[in-house]
């Protein structure tokens, strides 16, 4: 047995840190995610939270005991592995570990119920603590604060619990507040109208809730959005920021994901014309001509369903662009098109291959008379909003925004068939546990 290392005292490092450390005497501290053996070799795959890498003991290397151990080890068994850093090709990381020396610094307490094999949507989603443990592409909210920080945004956190709805009335989450009734944020943008006025460009990222029973792919009750909001923007404005920020997000994924992207069997192929901005784009009134030549029965006025969404995206390779749609099916808050009362000035993103919106934005209403009468229009307590009318009586200015759902674009980039896949612990229709 060679000794070589162990008489020096390793270098604490994690998995995605490796490639700095070639030829060096490490020691990594995580779980063991699968392991396999042939004869003289164990092969043990340690995870770590930064990545996977495969750790090699030659009987020849280490200890007896050692040898032993790695033989015994169970899958999530929590282990401590020293040795050195060796390059490889043949690894997706391009290095593995000649191992040294392993601890186990504890065992599971019996078999552990997410093995390799296949489990059905129910066991994993009662099992999604341990599930977690599989990996995923995680590069979406990074991407997502470095596009926002080039871009001068100042990050201020929304509050989760407001006095009153912003997005409809029917999908709020109620609750009591020291005998007040307060509800769970449908969005940040309302405040993000307030911090624009402040900072010029503003964004939050957080957990928003709506209370619809829906029980398609593409939705949860309880979801992420990042929600940029600019003083002295336009329609035109905010929808070239919504695909800077797309194209964005997409490039740094197949930059620094590839190899994730592989594990799911993503085919990368028609991500790649969602790297470059700008994206196509269609006026509410040529979609809808285009879905009822396709043989749609939906009419003007209406707002676009699934289908519909996902029969206009299949026509482009990038992300669409779908602009001006009907006042009378979009929030209170939007502005009309001087051009068109009947629109508008909003956009929604719809992802290609069937994903449908990611991305839900447009210009907001800056005129005090007129948004005093939407709120009257649509049956809201107007006490609830003095905060968001004074932003129209104190220096009012055209400006925009967006929201975009985390967990859609996920889904989309990963190529996952349901969203439920892309969030920690989802909140599906009719899921609370775990």
């Amino acid at each position: 047995m060679s000794n070589e290392g162990l008489g020096q005292d390793p270098i604490p490092t994690r998995v995605g840190e490796i490639a700095a450390h070639e030829g060096a005497f490490v020691e990594l501290r995580g779980w063991l995610y699968n392991m396999r053996s042939s004869g003289k070799l164990h092969f043990l795959q340690l995870r770590d939270g930064s990545g996977v890498i495969q750790c090699v003991a030659f009987k020849g290397e280490v200890s007896e005991e050692t040898f032993a151990l790695c033989g015994e080890l169970a899958q999530e068994s929590a282990i401590i592995v020293r040795g050195e850093v060796r390059a490889d090709d043949r690894s997706p990381l391009g290095f593995e570990l000649g191992v040294r020396d392993v601890e186990l610094h504890s065992a599971p307490s019996g078999e552990y119920p997410i093995s390799p094999k296949e489990h059905g949507v129910a066991f994993l989603m009662e099992h999604r603590h341990l599930w977690l443990r599989s990996t995923r592409p995680h590069e979406v909210l990074s991407a997502c604060r470095e596009f926002m920080a080039e871009g001068g945004f100042m990050l201020v956190d929304a509050p989760i619990l407001t006095p009153a709805a912003c997005e409809g009335t029917t999908t709020l989450f109620e609750t009591d507040y020291f005998g007040d009734t307060a509800y769970l944020t449908q969005s940040g943008q309302l405040y993000m109208e307030a911090a624009a006025m402040a900072f010029g460009k503003a964004y939050c990222l957080g957990p928003t809730f709506r209370a619809e029973k829906s029980k398609t792919r593409r939705h949860l009750t309880e979801f992420w959005m990042i929600e940029p909001e600019m003083a002295y923007c336009d329609l035109a404005g905010d929808m070239e920021v919504a695909e800077d920020m797309v194209a964005y997000i997409v490039r740094r994924v197949l930059e620094r994901c590839s190899e994730s992207l592989r594990l799911l069997e993503r085919d990368t192929a028609p991500l790649e014309a969602a790297g470059k901005a700008p994206f196509p784009r269609l006026s509410y009134d040529e979609a809808i001509e285009i879905l009822q030549a396709e043989g749609s029965s939906i009419k003007w006025g209406t707002d676009l369903g699934g289908e519909d969404e996902t029969l206009l995206s299949a026509k482009y390779d990038a992300p669409l662009l779908v602009h001006r749609y009907p006042a009378e099916v979009k929030a209170f808050y939007m502005k009309g098109d001087p051009e068109d009362p009947r629109l508008a000035l909003c956009v929604d993103m719809l992802a290609p291959e069937g994903y449908g919106e990611i991305i839900g934005g447009g210009q907001r209403e800056d005129q005090l008379d007129i948004l005093e009468g939407k709120i009257a229009e649509h049956g809201l307590p107007k006490e609830a909003f003095e905060w968001y009318l004074d932003l129209r009586r104190y220096g009012t200015v055209p400006h925009a925004g967006f929201g975009m759902g985390i967990e859609r674009v996920v889904a989309w980039l990963c190529g996952l068939k349901h969203v439920r896949e892309t969030i920690p612990f989802p909140r599906p229709l009719q899921r609370l546990y775990p």
